[in-house]
């Protein structure tokens, strides 16, 4: 019997405005979240060495109030960030094609994670508010791979977190977080694709995806209401309760800093775990890790700090339990861990 080949639909302007208005709402929403404010916060970086006071800086003994306390701060760093993180992970659902998706990040490989991180950059979101994105990109069967690359390179390659670890804590250490960055998310993310087993997408499969989509029933308002209703119900109730606790268990998590706490491994492991569970807004590993060195904190557990502190947390871990195996999602904790951890000794030996 004669196969008939499948026929693609043709894609005027009825098409290409979807993803032109997806381009328009991210890089405004960007624009006024994230380009601008950040920007300007650079100069502040050059001038004053500094970006800010640390987030944890408050020391307070009774674990409620220090939920209620650092959840305040918190929410209202990352409220925006969060808010156009959950409107462009429900909007990629509905606007973007869903065969480009998948013949840029669908196929488990190197090159595919390689531009999942690559179309992380201009995010500059921190783990939690990438992760709502990253469930999206799931959602449409994006790559294993591409879509961790994405979710980690957000936070550990910001261009703009960059800039300020080099105005405030020296040049060396942003040469450090970049190589070690590149390592973490290439890495972290192909293992982890691997350890998921997915089966190569075969490219009949791609081109069966735009017959698909040309048959979608219901308008495209309901149907991206009933997407971002699902990502935010997946997300964001789990994300807050994960923040409260948190907040609350650094009463016991951040111990009292002083010229003792050196390159040790005593001290190295606990906070290269601490760093990779607990939650921060973007760039406040660079004001926690000066405040700490300045009370005495050792390089090696700074340098640590400073790679895990961004890079996951468990409330993001969490948001995305639905999106990924629990077996890939442990082996990125652990191996940022352990990355935290050799960055933190190779720090110790150059810095």
């Amino acid at each position: 019997m004669q196969t008939v080949p499948l026929a693609t639909p043709t894609r005027g302007w009825s098409f290409w405005w979807k993803p032109v208005v997806f381009l328009l709402i991210a890089a405004i929403g960007l624009y006024y979240v994230k380009w601008s404010p950040y920007y300007l916060k650079s100069f502040i970086a050059a001038d004053t060495h500094t970006i800010g006071a640390s987030i944890i800086n408050d020391n307070p003994a009774n674990p409620w109030a220090a939920a209620l306390a650092y959840a305040q701060v918190y929410f209202l760093a990352i409220w925006k960030a969060a808010v156009l993180a959950v409107i462009l992970g429900s909007l990629l659902q509905v606007l973007i094609p869903r065969d480009w998706l998948l013949r840029l990040f669908g196929r488990a490989g190197l090159g595919s994670t390689v531009r999942g991180g690559l179309f992380a950059l201009p995010g500059m979101m921190c783990s939690c508010c990438a992760a709502p994105v990253a469930a999206g990109m799931r959602k449409q069967h994006v790559s294993v791979g591409a879509a961790l690359a994405f979710w980690i390179a957000n936070p550990v390659l910001n261009p703009a977190t960059l800039v300020f670890m080099g105005f405030v804590l020296g040049w060396g250490f942003t040469a450090l977080r970049l190589v070690a960055g590149l390592v973490l998310v290439i890495g972290v993310s192909m293992v982890a694709q691997r350890i998921s087993r997915a089966e190569p997408l075969p490219e009949e499969a791609v081109d069966a995806v735009v017959n698909a989509e040309a048959t979608q029933h219901g308008s495209l308002l309901a149907r991206w209401g009933k997407t971002l209703w699902s990502l935010f119900w997946t997300t964001i109730p789990i994300y807050i309760v994960a923040v409260l606790i948190l907040g609350a268990a650094r009463v016991w998590l951040f111990p009292h800093v002083d010229g003792a706490m050196g390159n040790g491994l005593m001290w190295l492991i606990p906070l290269a775990i601490v760093g990779t569970l607990f939650v921060i807004p973007t760039a406040a590993e660079i004001p926690i890790v000066q405040t700490l060195m300045a009370l005495g904190l050792g390089t090696a557990p700074a340098v640590a700090l400073l790679m895990t502190l961004p890079s996951i947390s468990l409330p993001s871990l969490l948001m995305l339990r639905k999106s990924f195996d629990a077996k890939v999602l442990v082996t990125v904790a652990v191996l940022t861990v352990l990355v935290g951890i050799v960055t933190g000794l190779i720090g110790a030996a150059l810095l």
